[in-house]
C-alpha cells in the first residue's frame, strides 16, 4: 500500500496537471514541473529523491522509443548536418566552454567542471518539442529539434561518464576519442540489429495483443545490451525505433499499428509529463542540501546563475553562426536560415536527463556534488521557465509559424488522388485473372465510386463556400444513424437478449467509425484563411500542360458562379476555372460536377481554384498538381 498509494498520486497529479495546462494553454511541463516545486515544500510530502538509474534505465529508453517511431527517416536524411552540428558539435562546444566558466569561478577541477558541462548541455526531447508544437513552428525547424534531442543525450553522458571516470584516474585524449567511438558505432550496430531481430519476430506475428506487448519490450531490447557492451544505448533505441516506424507497414498488420500508436500515445504521455513533475519535487531536497553544504546558497546560487546565462548565451550564437556559414561556405545544400537559427537557438530548455545526469556523478569522488546538482536543477527550471515562456514571443518576432492548414489539406488531396488513381489501376489488372473476369458490373461501380468518395472527400476540404459538400452532409446524417444504432445496441444488451460477445463487438465497430468522422472533423476544424493557397514548389508537378499554363491570364467567362450549375438552376459546393478559356465550372463534389465534363468536352487540360485565396491548378490529363 504504502508503495502503490504515492505511484497512483503521482499519475493523477501528472494527469490532473495536464489537463489544467491545456485548459489554460500553458505548456505541461513547464506547470506540472511548478507543480513538483510547490509540493516539495508541502508538510507531508517527505524527501524525494529520484534515482538516476530509474530515469536513464525506467524513463529514457521508452521516451525515446516512442519519439523516434514518428521520426521521418527521410527528415533524417535531409536535415543530417543540422541535427550532426546541433546534437554532436553543440552539446561538446557547450559542455567544454561551461566546463572551462565553472573551473574558472568554482573550487574544482577541470575534471568535475567538464563532468558539469556535459550535464547541462542537452537540451530535453520532451520540452522543446512540447513547447515548439503548442505554439506553433515550422515543420523542419521541429524535425530538427526533435533530430537533435534524440541524439544529443547519447554525446552529453558518453562527456559525463568521460569526466567522470577523469575525476577517479587518468585518461588521454586517445581514450576518450575510442570511448566515443565505441559508443557511436557498437550504438549504430546494436540498433541496426536489434532492428532486425524485432522486425523478424514482428513479421510473423499476426495477433495484435502479441504485437503490440512485443512493443513494450522493444526498447530495452537495444539498450540493455549496448549498455553491456558500454557503447550507447540511447543511440541503439532511436536506430531501433527509427527503422522499425519506417518498416512498420511492411512488417506490421494496419490492426497492430493503429493499437500500437493509441498504447504508445498513453504510455508517452504519462511518462513525459510525470518526469516533469519528479524534477520539481526534487526541488526541497537539493536545496536542503546546498543549505548544509561548505559553500552555502548564496554562493551557490550565483554560480548556477552565471551557469544558466553562459548556457542560454552559447547555443543562439553558434545555431545562428552554423547557419551562416553553412550559407557563406555553401557546404550545406539546406541550411536553417538565421531567423529559424534564431529560434533554434531559443529552444534549449532542459530536462529530465540533466537531473539525471547529475546524480550520475559519484558520491565522494566529485567535489561539491551537492552543488553541481542544485546547478543542473536551476539550469533545468531557468530554461524551462525562461525560454519556455517566451519562446511563442521569439518564434513571433522571427516571422515563423505553423503549416497552412490549408495547404496541408491540399497535400492530403493531392496524395489521395495519386493513390486512388494507382487503386484504379490494380483494379482493371486484377480483371485480368480469371476468376475476377465476371466481375458484375454493379461491384464495379461501387469500388469506383468508392474510390471517388475518398478523393472528394479530400478536396471538399478546400476552397470556402457555406454549402454543405456531400462528405459533411454524410458525417452528420451518419452520426445520428450511429447514435441511433448504438441506442438500439445497449437497448437489446440491457434486456439479454443477445452474448456480451457479439454485443461489444459491435460496438466497437461503431466507435471506430464514429472516432473516424471526429477525428476527421477536429483535422478540418483547424483549416483557416490567411495568405493565398498555392501548392508548394516541392510537389508541383512538371507536365507540359502545367508548364504551358503557368502563364495564363485567361479572365473567367463568368464572375457570378458556375456558368453551367445557373442555367440549369443547380448548387455548387467550389469553383474552378479553365485556364485555356475561362470556363467556370463546379467541382466534382457538386452535383453537376461541371469542371470535370468541361475537360472531357474540350479537352482543355488545366483549371485552377477559383476560390478566394487560392491559387493551385491541377492538369486532369496527368493528375498533377500545379
Amino acid at each position: 500500500m504504502h508503495v502503490a498509494l504515492p505511484i497512483v498520486l503521482l499519475v493523477a497529479t501528472t494527469i490532473l496537471g495536464s489537463l489544467v495546462a491545456r485548459r489554460v494553454g500553458l505548456s505541461g511541463p513547464l506547470l506540472l514541473t511548478a507543480v513538483g516545486v510547490a509540493l516539495s515544500y508541502a508538510p507531508g510530502v517527505g524527501e524525494v529523491h529520484l534515482d538516476s538509474e530509474v530515469v536513464l534505465l525506467g524513463f529514457l529508453p521508452p521516451l525515446l522509443y516512442a519519439t523516434a517511431l514518428r521520426i521521418s527517416l527521410v527528415d533524417l536524411r535531409r536535415d543530417v548536418y543540422q541535427i550532426i552540428q546541433l546534437s554532436v558539435l553543440l552539446v561538446l562546444f557547450t559542455a567544454i566552454v561551461v566546463g572551462l566558466v565553472s573551473w574558472w569561478l568554482m573550487p574544482i577541477g577541470f575534471a568535475a567542471a567538464l563532468a558539469l558541462g556535459g550535464v547541462v548541455a542537452p537540451p530535453d526531447a520532451v520540452a522543446a518539442t512540447a513547447v515548439a508544437r503548442r505554439i506553433g513552428l515550422p515543420r523542419r525547424l521541429v524535425a530538427v529539434l526533435e533530430g537533435e534531442s534524440l541524439f544529443n543525450d547519447a554525446t552529453a553522458l558518453v562527456t559525463v561518464s568521460t569526466a567522470t571516470l577523469a575525476l577517479q584516474q587518468s585518461v588521454t585524449p586517445l581514450s576518450v576519442g575510442v570511448d566515443f567511438l565505441v559508443a557511436t558505432v557498437g550504438g549504430i550496430a546494436i540498433g541496426v540489429v536489434a532492428f532486425l531481430v524485432m522486425a523478424f519476430i514482428q513479421k510473423h506475428v499476426k495477433d495484435t495483443p502479441t504485437s503490440v506487448a512485443l512493443s513494450f519490450i522493444s526498447p530495452w531490447v537495444a539498450f540493455l545490451p549496448a549498455e553491456e557492451i558500454h557503447s550507447s544505448g540511447v543511440i541503439a533505441v532511436v536506430v531501433m525505433a527509427v527503422l522499425l516506424g519506417y518498416k512498420a507497414p511492411y512488417i506490421q498488420t494496419p490492426q497492430a499499428r493503429v493499437s500500437e500508436r493509441m498504447n504508445w500515445d498513453s504510455v508517452q504521455f504519462i511518462l513525459e509529463n510525470m518526469v516533469f513533475l519528479l524534477i520539481g519535487l526534487q526541488a526541497a531536497t537539493i536545496i536542503t542540501d546546498v543549505i548544509e553544504s561548505d559553500i552555502g546558497l548564496a554562493r551557490t546560487s550565483a554560480y548556477a546563475l552565471t551557469v544558466l546565462a553562459t548556457v542560454m548565451f552559447i547555443r543562439p550564437v553558434f545555431i545562428i553562426f552554423a547557419a551562416w556559414l553553412g550559407r557563406v561556405a555553401r557546404w550545406d545544400s539546406r541550411p536553417l536560415s538565421l531567423r529559424e537559427g534564431a529560434v533554434a537557438g531559443w529552444a534549449g530548455m532542459r530536462g529530465v536527463v540533466t537531473l539525471a545526469a547529475a546524480f550520475l556523478l559519484p558520491e565522494g569522488a566529485t567535489p561539491h556534488r551537492e552543488t553541481l546538482i542544485f546547478i543542473a536543477l536551476t539550469v533545468t527550471i531557468g530554461t524551462l521557465v525562461l525560454q519556455g515562456f517566451t519562446l511563442g514571443t521569439v518564434a513571433k518576432a522571427m516571422k515563423l509559424h505553423a503549416p497552412d492548414p490549408r495547404e496541408d489539406a491540399l497535400a492530403a488531396a493531392q496524395v489521395v488522388q495519386a493513390s486512388i488513381d494507382a487503386g484504379e489501376v490494380a483494379m482493371h489488372k486484377a480483371l485480368e485473372d480469371p476468376r475476377l473476369a465476371d466481375t458484375p458490373e454493379p461491384i464495379m461501380k461501387s469500388l469506383e465510386k468508392q474510390g471517388m468518395r475518398r478523393a472528394n472527400l479530400m478536396w471538399e476540404r478546400l476552397g470556402s463556400s457555406d454549402v454543405l459538400g456531400p462528405t459533411q452532409q454524410y458525417r452528420e446524417i451518419r452520426q445520428q444513424m450511429l447514435a441511433a444504432e448504438r441506442n438500439k445496441v445497449l437497448e437489446m444488451r440491457d434486456h439479454g437478449l443477445v452474448d456480451h460477445e457479439v454485443i461489444d463487438n459491435i460496438l466497437y465497430q461503431l466507435d471506430i467509425e464514429e472516432s473516424m468522422i471526429l477525428t476527421a472533423e477536429d483535422r478540418d476544424a483547424a483549416l483557416g484563411e490567411a495568405k493565398p493557397l498555392l501548392t508548394p514548389e516541392a510537389r508541383r508537378g512538371g507536365c507540359e500542360h502545367l508548364v504551358e499554363a503557368a502563364d495564363s491570364c485567361t479572365a473567367p467567362q463568368s464572375h457570378e458562379g458556375c456558368q453551367a450549375c445557373l442555367e440549369e438552376g443547380m448548387a455548387w459546393l467550389h469553383l474552378r476555372m479553365c485556364t485555356a478559356c475561362g470556363f467556370v465550372g463546379c467541382c466534382d463534389s457538386s452535383p453537376g460536377a461541371h469542371a470535370s465534363a468541361h475537360y472531357r468536352e474540350t479537352g482543355h487540360p488545366v483549371m485552377r481554384s477559383f476560390e478566394p485565396g487560392e491559387e493551385w491548378r491541377w492538369c486532369f490529363v496527368d493528375n498533377l498538381p500545379g
